[in-house]
């Protein structure tokens, strides 16, 4: 037999009927399956962290404390009168490209959900808030501006997020890490139950393998076989993992949206992070190919 002849065919080794075929399935599926979830994870955080670089690290609160007096209209009249003062005066401030009072609506929307339905909220005394738009590029010292800011207003306090968002963002950094852990953790798992999937099938095929190297078939040729296989069983298991992974991660996504004003709220996939989620299966078809043929190509080196 010709070498030309015997490289055109491509059954030589039994790899469809391997009982390790099935297993290695499982192993990807489930690997897919929570890479799917944990990545969908890490990606939403980033959305989340982008949201707020944009509305948050980019602005800040004045919250005008409201003045009390049993005469109600004279006390909301003053409340609006330093409110007004602390406009003007923000307005003054390098770095400030927008200062926007919440109307009364607004501030009602604020407060509702914190007393309920059943409070009359026109009856108490009501804070004004101030939102502060700044530029990107903007180096303000916020400790001499919330003193400035007293100065001109002395009902009105400044708030620039910075205490505790950055405690929410050491905290998304932590969840990113871990998240990114179990990535890199689960793919280190996946090749290894490859690798040694790939070792099992060998050594089960050891004969025939070295009937084909009598024959004239190279190490190369071997570890193509082997490759093709993998990739195919990497793809469907992948697919099955990205199958039931997609229905959770709508589902978690169902339960955020939910979560009314809260930041978790704020996550969302976009177009390009649902690409790579559904890219899955063509990763783990490359990881299962090149795993299976460089551990074919080192094996039948020590082997043969």
């Amino acid at each position: 037999m010709s070498k030309s002849v015997y490289i055109a065919r491509k059954q030589e080794l039994p790899l469809k009927g391997d009982s390790t075929s099935l297993f290695l399935q499982v192993i990807i599926s489930i690997a897919v399956f929570i890479f799917a979830i944990t990545l969908s994870g890490v990606l939403s955080i980033n959305s989340i962290l982008e949201n707020w670089n944009q509305s948050i690290l980019g602005s800040l609160t004045v919250q005008i404390m409201p003045i009390n007096d049993a005469n109600q209209e004279k006390a909301a009249a003053e409340t609006l009168a330093y409110q007004e003062k602390a406009i003007e005066f923000l307005q003054t401030v390098e770095g400030v490209i927008k200062v926007t009072p919440l109307d009364d609506e607004q501030l009602k929307g604020l407060i509702q959900p914190w007393l309920g339905d059943g409070v009359n909220i026109e009856n108490l005394p009501m804070p004004r808030i101030i939102d502060v738009k700044l530029a990107s590029d903007a180096e303000i010292d916020f400790a001499k501006l919330a003193q400035d800011l007293a100065v001109a207003s002395p009902q009105a306090s400044l708030d620039n997020h910075k205490l505790w968002l950055s405690k929410l963002i050491r905290f998304a950094d932590g969840l990113k890490l871990i998240a990114l852990t179990i990535l890199l953790l689960v793919t280190a798992i996946s090749a290894g139950a490859i690798f040694y999937t790939t070792q099992m099938s060998l050594g089960l095929h050891r004969y025939i393998i070295e009937i084909l190297h009598i024959m004239g078939a190279k190490d190369a040729y071997v570890a193509q076989q082997y490759a093709k296989r993998m990739a195919v069983l990497g793809l469907i298991g992948g697919l099955f993992g990205l199958l039931f992974a997609i229905p959770i991660i709508f589902f978690i996504g169902s339960l955020a949206t939910q979560i009314e004003g809260g930041i978790i709220s704020e996550a969302n996939l976009s177009i390009g992070d649902w690409i790579m989620i559904l890219i899955l299966p063509l990763f783990a078809m490359t990881i299962s190919m090149f795993t299976a043929y460089y551990t074919v190509k080192r094996t039948l080196q020590k082997m043969l």
